[in-house]
């Protein structure tokens, strides 16, 4: 079952208050996170 898992570790490049910042799912450990991802506009999904 995959809701019990850990989330690898990863970092990702976010656009945060006007500006791009790297972070790392590490960052957030201890607390709550929301994980969405949005495919590519103009993909085949």
């Amino acid at each position: 079952m995959l809701v019990t898992k850990q989330a690898p570790d990863f970092t990702a490049t976010a656009f945060y208050q006007g500006t791009y910042q790297k972070v790392k799912l590490s960052d957030y450990r201890g607390k709550w996170v929301v994980l969405c991802f949005y495919p590519g506009d103009f993909t085949f999904v």
